[in-house]
């Protein structure tokens, strides 16, 4: 999908770069000076073409280096402990109140956020963040970008939390996830056999 976008850039890039050249030679400067000038920017030329190309992953290596500093969502979780058990087909889900509006999401400890199907956020009027940056995600159906945005109030069972970062997108279909950031915001949480235990923090 993105290989007619960088292969333009790569063309781009060389024009640029043979402007620059005859800029320098009509300018009648020394050999030597330069091919040192025409090397800073053929060396600056291929920064900016490796950050166009490969701009997801650097995002994706950014969101994971500012999860790790901790720099994410750190809303507490009040309420009483509960327990999920889980279903035939091997996960854990929950139906939860976003805003208000009960919605069914999967327990799933392997994403790195809550992420809301598009249907289900316009339907509990979560609207995404039009000013930050989007999210990228690997997922199953590959790279995934994602807007941002905040549940004013999440309800699941006995639970409840405000002002919970979540990522929005049509690529999502019907699934809606409640991922690590929900759960590392808990005291704990732990499987039991065929139960998960979620436990908030005490006040």
């Amino acid at each position: 999908m993105t290989g007619g976008s960088d292969t333009a850039s790569l063309v781009y890039s060389l024009l640029l770069l043979v402007l620059v050249g005859s800029a320098l030679i009509s300018r009648g400067l020394p050999i030597g000076q330069t091919l040192k000038t025409a090397l800073g920017w053929i060396g600056i030329f291929a920064v900016i073409f490796l950050l166009v190309s490969f701009r997801p992953e650097l995002k994706t290596i950014w969101q994971r280096v500012t999860g790790e500093l901790g720099f994410g969502n750190t809303s507490a979780i009040s309420g009483a402990p509960m327990t999920l058990r889980k279903e035939s087909d091997g996960h854990f889900w929950v139906t939860a109140e976003v805003n208000g509006t009960p919605v069914r999401f999967m327990v799933d400890s392997g994403a790195s956020y809550t992420a809301l199907s598009a249907e289900a956020a316009r339907t509990a009027g979560v609207e995404p963040d039009r000013f930050s940056m989007k999210v990228v995600l690997n997922t199953a159906n590959g790279i995934v970008e994602a807007d941002r945005a905040t549940v004013r109030e999440l309800r699941v069972g006995s639970l409840s939390m405000q002002e919970h970062a979540v990522v929005v997108a049509d690529a999502f279909g019907d699934t809606n996830v409640l991922g690590m950031n929900f759960l590392s915001a808990l005291e704990s949480w732990r499987v039991e056999g065929g139960n998960m235990i979620l436990e908030p923090a005490l006040p």
